[in-house]
């Protein structure tokens, strides 16, 4: 409890964590279709790419996740239905990455989490509310859960036994689940105790978080070669970014005079179709923060193994953050 009340003051309310006042329909209105819908559409756009390393060593301070949480409410779209969704407030640094934890329900169907409301007051139920404190022994406890996270849905999952055809046993598993991004305290425990009441022995909480994170990044230091007479320079990229793309929008130039196009033989930019290399560059230092090779592009640079294409490589690749160093245009070094 003590930790709790300690967070309170880590987390102040919020009186306007929402970018819209539009008040939507209450959201038990919603159907279980709906829901489901609006949950695989948020998973999709918030659920970070596959990892390399350990991700929660970009996870926020807890003194910052308060300050940094917010709500967008949308309308319904072709790819989406109108809803709120959790956000960041400076999303070109930090994003909402999306993580499932399971753990056994107890007997007393608790989560064993304390919430803490830091948006609300609307008429309409929505809110923010994360997680305070996790209880010692309780259900959650060791289970991933970390403070400052906040529940976008809560499920119960069931596996029972089915004897199909007198012979053999077959595994279903039953599932009931409510939705809870975006409501507030008094909505969001309303709907953890809609669930059906513990019954089985086999019964597996299944916690559907949402996580502030920093995006990862890297520091690319980019050599000239002497004919340029240009001194080196630094760029900051972050994870994910396509390295062509992003060296040609900070004013680098790569267009190399001396290379030959793959395909033709000729010379003339391909527009990052990966048959001209007048992107190549020669990496240095850092090639593990780089994509691994396609099976083309390997083909065009076996003869320079430390050679890459611009335009097909990927800085930060499975989320990785570090240093690299990176000769342009490598065709005119002695």
């Amino acid at each position: 409890m003590k930790l709790s009340i300690a967070l309170v003051a880590l987390f102040p309310v919020l009186t306007s964590a929402f970018s819209s006042p539009n008040v939507l329909p209450s959201p038990k209105s919603r159907t279980q279709q709906q829901q489901q819908q609006q949950q695989q559409q948020h998973t999709a756009l918030c659920m970070s790419p596959p990892s390399l390393v350990d991700l929660n060593q970009y996870n926020l301070a807890l003194e910052d996740i308060a300050q940094e949480w917010t709500a967008v409410i949308t309308g319904e779209t072709a790819m989406m239905n109108a809803g709120a969704r959790l956000a960041a407030k400076s999303s070109k640094e930090i994003f909402v990455d999306t993580i499932q934890v399971k753990f056994p329900r107890q007997s007393s169907g608790g989560l064993g989490l304390e919430l803490l409301e830091i948006a609300g007051g609307r008429d309409d139920g929505l809110g923010i509310v994360v997680i305070s404190g996790i209880v010692e022994g309780g259900s959650a406890d060791n289970s991933g859960v970390q403070l400052g996270d906040s529940i976008a849905q809560v499920a119960v999952q069931t596996v029972v036994q089915n004897n199909n055809d007198m012979e053999s046993l077959t595994e279903c598993q039953q599932e009931s689940s409510v939705e809870t991004e975006c409501l507030g305290y008094d909505a969001t425990v309303d709907a953890i105790s809609s669930l059906p009441a513990a019954m089985e022995d086999n019964e597996v909480i299944v916690l559907t978080l949402k996580r502030l994170r920093r995006k990862p990044k890297v520091t690319v230091k980019l050599q000239y070669p002497p004919s340029q007479q240009e001194s080196d320079t630094t760029i900051e990229l972050f994870s994910g970014e396509n390295l062509r793309r992003a060296m040609l929008t900070r004013g680098v130039k790569l267009n190399d005079a001396l290379s030959r196009r793959f395909d033709s033989g000729g010379t003339g930019d391909c527009g990052g179709e990966a048959t001209c290399s007048t992107c190549v560059v020669n990496v240095v230092q850092g090639g593990e923060l780089l994509n691994p090779q396609a099976i083309q592009e390997e083909q065009m640079l076996k003869k320079n193994p430390k050679w890459r294409l611009g335009c097909k490589a990927i800085v930060g690749h499975g989320m990785q953050q570090g240093e690299m160093t990176i000769r342009v245009n490598p065709r005119q070094w002695d």
